[in-house]
């Protein structure tokens, strides 16, 4: 197996791909396939994951970001996906402690809202025993001075009180990267840029892909006894690839978040509103920020690149401006924005909002595994149940026997910081040697919470060019960050880095205009980018910027 996890080796990854046939073939580098390349190899079975763009690129890069329990489904009856998902968003915070933080987050209900005093309470109490919350985050209620004391910028006008409850707080692409990792480490076989063009049969049983990398142009012939189709808003283009869409089907919906500089909308407090139409919105504070979201509607357009539309933004600042009037925001306070597509099953009559987010398995005659719907705090049963069912398959066919799940208690990439409970302290420790390197304490303690228990990786780059000059004129830190990306990470472009490592696109925009040249100059050097791949790679960086940043 090749060792480490980086860009330069995608090429000896691909053709060892070639030489195996694997038990599994996870097609889709989402959160949910991520997922399953981890249980999998886990067990024991012979795993390899493709994904045709960057990992995380498609939705698992663009949610709300919350490892949440959905309180919403509360409303729509969904006792049993509250009750799941609720307590899996312990164990996602417990094994990677680095990407998952406790929010409070602050429920107001007004006068005709669709949240009075008593509904809050009752669904509050529901919502912490369905999920299993931990005493210390039960929810509690709060008058209308105590709503107001958590976060003054509220509308004032029919407020009666709030409810007062705990979300977790996620970076969702770095979620996935952290599993992914995990996965490799365990010796799964796994490469981005890699797209299944045409599906290979025996005797009318789906046998493996060929799938062509969008690096370099070439093709690979990729076998498996098990082929699972986890490509998000992709999944009935693959279904349609092996002739079995039929029965249900996907239906896609846009969600867009607005990002706002702390000094425009200095939010104190995580919020949770209902707007005059009915719909959830989140406002949330994170590193300097506040982003706000989401919209929900039905989606048609290119899967790889939604967009935020000018109406997208003017709902959310007509909504934002609804809940916190003082601040009359506008479309030039927002810094940055993402969209992003929900894979949701499709339900007649429904509209966006009442679909269910249930996730579903599909088998086809031909034996494809699919994986569709779900939310991003489920990727981890979702998985187990996955999983399950593969090695019930393998095993007819006279593959293992497997070991059971082990996923409920195993720490991701990163994780290995003695828990939750010890990850305070760790943070402490490890940003003082960061200071101990010469680091300022506020640089060191964000190295430190992005990479978790692999920060030491990042100390030894940063040590080992202590007297060097860095190249393209780089922090010493940001070009240690960016090394560790491409030599284990698996960063091929800039934005990959940019948008998926580190977040920069969505949460500190300038940064990225600041150094996108000298990254640019250090990856063309590391991974010997030709003329046309380095066009190519500024071009989409821009293109992202200006996504980021500007309506259609």
């Amino acid at each position: 197996m090749t060792q480490g996890f980086s860009g330069a080796a995608r090429q000896g990854r691909l053709m060892e791909m070639e030489k195996e046939v694997y038990d599994v073939l996870i097609i889709g580098g989402g959160i949910t396939g991520a997922g399953i390349a981890l249980d999998a190899r886990k067990r024991g079975m012979n795993t390899a994951l493709i994904e045709m763009q960057d990992f995380a690129g498609g939705t698992s890069s663009r949610s709300t970001k919350l490892v949440h329990g959905g309180l919403r489904y509360l409303k729509q009856f969904e006792v049993k996906m509250v009750a799941e998902v609720g307590k899996e968003r312990a164990v996602v915070y417990e094994n990677g402690p680095h990407v998952t933080t406790p929010e409070w987050m602050l429920l107001p209900f007004y006068k005709g809202g669709t949240f009075g005093a008593f509904s809050t309470s009752i669904g509050l109490r529901v919502y912490d025993f369905l999920a299993g919350v931990k005493r210390e985050e039960r929810r509690k209620m709060l008058s209308k001075e105590e709503t107001l004391g958590k976060e003054p910028l509220l509308r004032k006008q029919g407020l009666k009180g709030g409810g007062y409850y705990v979300e977790y707080r996620t970076d969702d692409a770095r979620l996935t990267i952290e599993v992914m990792k995990k996965a490799v480490e365990a010796g799964a076989n796994a490469v981005n840029y890699v797209k299944a063009e045409e599906l290979l049969y025996d005797g009318g049983r789906l046998a493996g892909v060929i799938a062509r990398d969008a690096i370099s142009g070439k093709t690979y012939q990729i076998r498996a006894r098990k082929v699972v189709n986890a490509t998000g808003p992709w999944v009935d283009t693959l279904r349609e690839l092996d002739r079995s869409k039929a029965g249900k089907t996907l239906r896609l919906t846009k969600g867009v978040h607005l990002v706002f500089d702390g000094a425009r909308f200095p939010l104190r407090q995580a919020i949770y509103f209902d707007t005059s139409d009915g719909r959830m919105v989140f406002a949330i504070p994170r590193d300097g920020k506040t982003y706000f979201g989401t919209t929900d509607t039905d989606y048609e357009g290119d899967t790889a690149h939604p967009r935020m539309s000018a109406e997208d933004r003017d709902y959310l600042l007509a909504a934002g401006n609804h809940m916190f009037p003082e601040l009359k925001l506008t479309a030039d306070d927002v810094e940055s924005s993402w969209a992003g597509l929900r894979p949701l099953i499709y339900e007649e009559g429904k509209s966006p909002s009442e679909v269910s987010r249930r996730d579903e398995i599909f088998v086809s005659p031909s034996g494809m595994l699919t994986i569709a719907g779900g939310k991003l705090t489920g990727y981890r049963k979702m998985a187990e149940t996955v999983t399950d069912l593969l090695a019930k398959e393998l095993q007819s066919e006279g593959r293992g026997p497997f070991a059971p799940c082990s996923t409920r208690t195993l720490p991701i990439s990163g994780g290995d910081v003695g828990g939750s409970g010890r990850f305070p302290a760790f943070v402490r420790q490890m940003t003082e040697q960061g200071e101990r390197m010469g680091l300022s304490p506020k640089i060191a303690e964000l190295l430190v919470r992005r990479y978790g228990s692999n920060v030491s990786a990042i100390y030894d780059r940063i040590q080992a060019r202590r007297d060097w000059e860095i190249p393209h004129g780089l922090p010493v830190e940001l070009y240690a960050a960016l090394l560790y990306g491409i030599e284990e990470e698996m960063v091929v472009k800039p934005v990959d880095f940019f948008i998926r490592r580190t977040g920069a696109m969505f949460f500190d925009i300038e940064w990225v205009k600041r150094w996108k040249k000298g990254v640019i100059g250090c990856m063309a050097d590391y991974l010997k980018y030709s003329d046309e791949q380095l066009q190519n790679d500024e071009e989409e960086l821009e293109r992202e910027l200006q996504s980021a940043s500007l309506p259609i």
